[in-house]
């Protein structure tokens, strides 16, 4: 592992006018837990060449079989914490509360990417969204696994836009916050690849950012008019 580390960190430096596409190289991607949003990512990420392991607490249930055939190229299904270990790419997709407890039997995760694509939430007795946790539930997660490189991305869309951009209309934005230009630009090259655009939003103090734009999607929908939001390059 250390040695595509070093292969993927020659390569990145390469092409660090962001050219997301030439970045990726066939990982291990951990996706831990399979709901619509592992479900989703899973095939799309194996689409791309890369390995699929499903960490599960449930790994011989007829769904998880059936998600690994759908997966394919050689995807597997296995406890969390024996997926994880076997990745380079750890995926955290289970809600957000359960990220504490998951990170604690995940075991050692250093030198591994997680990519954190949660959103806190809490719904006040008026039924407005706010800040759940603080400073942000990436930041929490990089203080849990401190050797790691944590990305946030893929919290600004639900599972099925993800699969489907053109149901948006086209080009869909990812932002992405973190604090290993490496892990960035590796991460931004799986987004490039399943059809979406990844747009790099700056450091990993920014994720509190991202996270708030749950609550300016979730509010408008209960105070005013539901809307969605892509960002695009400045000129398209």
């Amino acid at each position: 592992m250390k040695l595509r580390r070093l292969v993927r960190k020659l390569l990145c430096l390469s092409v660090a006018s962001l050219m997301y596409t030439n970045a990726a190289m066939s990982e291990t991607i951990a996706m831990i837990g399979t709901g619509n949003l592992g479900s989703a990512l899973g095939p799309a990420f194996a689409s791309l060449g890369h390995e699929i392991i499903y960490g599960s607490r449930d790994p011989d249930r007829a769904e998880i079989r059936d998600l690994v055939a759908r997966t394919g190229n050689g995807a597997s299904a296995t406890g969390q914490p024996e997926a994880a270990a076997r990745a380079d790419i750890v995926v955290l997709a289970v809600p957000w509360n359960a990220i504490e407890s998951l990170m604690s039997n995940l075991g050692n995760l250093s030198g591994k990417i997680i990519l954190d694509p949660t959103n806190p939430r809490m719904v006040g007795e008026d039924g407005l969204r706010d800040f759940a946790v603080a400073p942000s539930n990436a930041e929490w997660v990089q203080r849990w696994a401190p050797e790691a490189s944590v990305v946030k991305a893929f919290n600004t869309m639900n599972w099925a836009t993800m699969i489907n951009p053109e149901s948006a209309g086209g080009s869909v934005s990812i932002p992405i916050v973190g604090d290993d230009a490496e892990a960035k630009v590796l991460v931004a090259s799986l987004v490039e690849g399943i059809g979406l655009h990844p747009m790099d939003f700056g450091p990993l103090r920014y994720a509190s950012v991202l996270e708030g734009m749950y609550i300016v999607w979730g509010n408008a929908r209960t105070v005013g008019t539901p809307f969605n939001y892509y960002f695009q390059p400045q000129g398209n």
